[in-house]
């Protein structure tokens, strides 16, 4: 039987995943969050063969829950559901570590075809996108890539990051985070001076620059 996990932040999609993927005699949905920050939760307790996660979700985005599966349930598919055909999209996630990237209007059976091809070690991108200059894209960008200052934040400080990106205070954050108020200020101020931010305003548009939100 193959474990899947489902993480968007739509009921309705999610429902509508589940009746489609249990179609399938040998898929099963184990659970589902519209929570990045609850993703990475039940993926340390149940460690999924594939896990299903949209783009953009509250608490932590799909892409910073792709970048964490590597570490916190390494054997487990991820399939990135995105509604963006942009390369650069593509390419964050395939840095990420996905195995398919499928546009939300792909057919059903994409997806399932995608999580087969996954499953048995391909990579797996919608038709549509053009693999050959997405692979050429990211090999300019490793060729003149300077450091990127996001990468050299703490997993704490992109939770810190993303929640204050949506809107959150400081009080908000720690409260979801069970964290102090003054630790999530630390954690606030550091971020900011490494991504050489200077207002909340810089911050949101920062945040939404790295599809973040």
């Amino acid at each position: 039987m193959i474990d899947i996990i489902l993480a968007d932040d739509h009921q309705i999609v999610r429902e509508a995943l589940r009746l489609l993927l249990e179609t399938q005699a040998d898929f099963k949905v184990i659970a589902e969050t519209g929570d990045g920050l609850e993703a990475i939760q039940l993926l340390e307790k149940h460690k999924p063969d594939v896990l299903i996660v949209d783009m953009m979700m509250p608490g932590l985005s799909g892409l910073e829950v792709a970048r964490r599966t590597k570490r916190v349930s390494p054997a487990t598919k991820v399939i990135v559901l995105s509604m963006h055909d942009a390369e650069s999209y593509v390419v964050e996630s395939l840095q990420a570590g996905v195995a398919g990237y499928v546009l939300k209007k792909s057919s059903s059976q994409e997806l399932i075809f995608a999580i087969r091809q996954a499953l048995s070690g391909n990579l797996y991108l919608s038709p549509s996108l053009n693999e050959r200059a997405i692979q050429a894209y990211m090999q300019r960008s490793q060729a003149s890539r300077v450091e990127d200052p996001f990468e050299s934040l703490t997993d704490r400080e992109r939770d810190v990051f993303q929640l204050a990106a949506e809107g959150m205070s400081n009080p908000q954050i720690a409260e979801k985070l069970s964290l102090s108020a003054r630790t999530v200020e630390m954690h606030r101020a550091n971020l900011m001076k490494k991504l050489g931010l200077k207002s909340q305003t810089d911050l949101v548009k920062y945040a939404v620059k790295r599809g973040v939100v």
